[in-house]
């Protein structure tokens, strides 16, 4: 077996932001792979390594060279090809002589469309060095980044500028160059550590060269140092890390060689609402704060350093310099803020715009506020509760303009929660003005309270409507006001605290508010939206398509039954008699389709002319109130089970009668008849999409 070699690829940068590396690395190994494999080049696994200021890959067992294919190619027809005496023609000799084959090689083969010239040839074969000289730098500038830059008068672009490009097929250099770095067997060690060169003779060495020059280059490594370290500097100071596996996987991509050390700061800013403290030093400082066995904070910080210096101790302090500074700007941020009526702050409100077109978010809290209030009524809450939670809804925003949360946005809704209660709101106020944002990504937590469930749908179906009313409708690649996670939030929290009301009257009752009433197109456009987003839903949660189509298309009114009709619907279509039921079914709807317009009336049992008929109508009469005694009892499956025991009726009624009597008055009963069997049916689904 021909020997195999390890490729390592490895791109040297500037420093890239700590988000663009995984995904970086996951493109470069993906790129990869796929060109191999286009070109035939046989290989093992791939293993990535990172850090901020190199991307690299190793691929496994790499063929010297590609793989030979043999390959048939249609030439010219055989009438064309050869004489009348089966010699080649002028036609046959240029094939042959394109292909760079003998002419007697070539064979007559039979196709759908006749007898042609065919030859067989062996493509491939081409040194996987050769192929990498072009594969790699055109890999290098396919990966995918939310932002390139370009630096010198060079027409490429990157994440960040590239220095360097080490490129090894076995012990060999892939030769190639990119912009005015060429590819070497040379890489970097660590910035301070271990600054300049260091020759590479193969791949396998790369991971142990670079973690002798202070580089833990396998992300993997570096962050169980990192976990190892925290854990250690935590317990040294006699508590535990505040577990934060999003920040430890941020820091993990800040480093290339891990230093870990704990700081202290004086125990006055305790006196803080831990959320300020845990931000301050997560969002700017990317520090780890330290909690008690009972989970309180204590007066200490865990910071993650690129350098192992020499003075670890000034290190520390130099970080409790910093954040004491920090500490002390959010500290005089609330208390200024809570010196002030909180209600002062909607006020400031009238300030701040919330969309061009939509005005200001003062006059989105006054809309959100009424929305709130019909919600309260419509889910047949007491005025107890509605007064609770238009409260909410009048102090749901005035956080916005609090000095912490301009300076640290991500404790929007947790400051609001904070400063209701410090002002003496109810629990159930201020719990409400920060669980209303949820969910805030997709699979997040929901409103736990239903007062803060009643303000999020109210917020999130305003800001839906208005974007729609100013036409900022998401586009199949666009979505920048995130209105899809708003809808599917609206309906999880509907679906969670089984809210019935009318999903129809909620759209009109906010499009009222815009001023646009008479609408019915934005209406229409806003119902269909949530009637996707209800679909999404059903198929994620494995329901069928058809009967997703069936049960979407006659109503998203009462979302929770929505759910109820389609899994009642599944599993009646789960039965094996379920086939013919459905066909009667369809047939009753197509024949009121292709009936036309016509004027349903009150059924005249004087106008029956067969037993069929009275039959029908007799039991129709009986299923309709069987059903809806199901339906008041929430019994969903039972009643479609019930509806179908109409179907032997139906049957009968179409054996028994023609529909389209000549007669009008006996035509338009019939039509009556089955349109008010339709009716029946369309409490659940429209069967013909089934």
């Amino acid at each position: 077996m021909p020997v195999r070699h390890n490729l390592l690829l490895e791109i040297g940068t500037e420093e890239i932001p700590a988000g663009y590396i995984e995904p970086a690395l996951n493109s470069l190994s993906a790129l990869i792979l796929q060109r191999m494999d286009d070109a035939h080049i046989e290989h093992g696994k791939a293993r990535t390594f990172g850090t901020p200021r190199r991307l690299a890959v190793e691929i496994a067992d790499v063929a010297g060279r590609q793989k030979r294919l043999a390959v048939e190619i249609t030439g010219p027809p055989e009438r064309i090809a050869l004489d009348k005496d089966n010699r080649p023609t002028l036609a046959a000799k240029k094939f042959a002589e394109k292909l760079g084959v003998s002419i007697n090689s070539l064979t007559i083969k039979d196709t759908k469309k006749g007898r042609y010239l065919c030859a067989k040839k062996t493509e491939g074969g081409l040194a996987t060095s050769t192929l990498l000289k072009s594969i790699l730098p055109d890999v290098i500038l396919s990966i995918p980044f939310p932002k390139t830059m370009k630096w010198a008068d060079l027409a490429i672009g990157f994440a960040r500028p590239i220095h360097s490009i080490m490129a090894l097929l076995g012990d060999k250099i892939v030769p190639f160059a990119l912009g005015d770095v060429k590819s070497s067997r040379y890489i970097s060690g660590h910035s301070f550590m271990s600054p300049g060169r260091i020759r590479l003779s193969k791949p396998e060495d790369y991971i142990e060269i670079l973690r002798s020059n202070h580089v833990l280059v396998d992300p993997k490594e570096r962050k169980k140092q990192i976990e190892r370290g925290i854990n250690k500097a935590a317990g040294d100071c006699g508590g535990r890390a505040l577990q934060d596996d999003e920040l430890v996987d941020i820091v993990t991509n800040l480093v290339e060689y891990p230093a870990v050390v704990a700081g202290g700061f004086d125990k006055e800013f305790l006196e803080l609402p831990r959320e300020i403290l845990i931000t301050a030093m997560r969002e700017h400082q990317k520090y780890f704060a330290v909690i008690d066995k009972e989970n309180n904070l204590m007066p200490n910080f865990i910071a993650v350093n690129n350098t192992l210096a020499k003075d670890m101790f000034l290190v520390t302090k130099g970080h409790e310099r910093v954040l004491r500074a920090r500490l002390k700007d959010a500290q005089f941020f609330y208390k200024s803020d809570v010196e002030k009526p909180f209600e002062d702050f909607v006020e400031k409100l009238k300030g701040v715009l919330f969309q061009a077109g939509l005005g200001t978010v003062h006059d989105k809290v006054m809309r959100v506020q009424k929305l709130t209030g019909y919600l309260a009524e419509a889910a047949n809450f007491d005025s107890n509760f509605k007064e609770k939670a238009l409260g909410s809804a009048y102090l749901c925003k005035a956080d916005l303009v609090s000095q912490v949360v301009v300076e640290f946005p991500k404790l929007q809704g947790v400051m609001g929660r904070v400063y209701a209660a410090a002002a003496g709101e109810p629990d159930e106020v201020a719990s409400a003005i920060e669980e209303y944002y949820r969910p805030t990504y997709s699979g997040g937590l929901l409103p736990e309270t239903e007062t803060g469930a009643i303000l999020a749908i109210a917020d999130k179906i305003d800001s839906i409507c208005g974007c729609f009313i100013t036409g900022l409708i998401p586009t199949g690649a666009s979505d920048p006001y995130a209105l899809r996670r708003q809808g599917i939030g609206i309906v999880q929290i509907m679906l969670d605290k089984n809210f019935s009301f009318h999903l129809n009257r909620l759209i009109e009752e906010s499009v009222t508010l815009f001023g646009k009433q008479n609408d019915n197109e934005i209406k229409e456009k806003v119902y269909m939206f949530l009637q996707n987003r209800i679909a999404n839903l059903l198929s994620e949660q494995g329901f069928l398509k058809d009967v997703i189509a069936a049960t979407v298309s006659v109503s998203i009114d009462n979302v929770p039954d929505v759910w109820r009709r389609a899994s009642a619907l599944q599993k009646l279509k789960a039965k094996p008699d379920f086939e013919p039921l459905a066909v009667t079914f369809k047939r009753v709807v197509n024949i009121i389709k292709k009936a036309g317009d016509f004027e349903a009336k009150n059924i005249d049992e004087g106008l029956f002319e067969h037993e069929c008929e009275a039959v029908l109508f007799a039991d129709y009469k009986k299923i309709k109130k069987k059903v809806l005694d199901d339906l008041d009892k929430g019994l969903f499956e039972q009643a479609l089970f019930d509806i179908a025991l109409l179907r032997d009726s139906v049957d009968t009624f179409f054996d028994g009668v023609m529909v389209m009597a000549e007669d009008s008055s006996i035509r338009n009963n019939r039509l009556s008849l089955l349109k008010q069997i339709e009716e029946l049916f369309k409490l659940f689904a429209d069967f013909s999409k089934i």
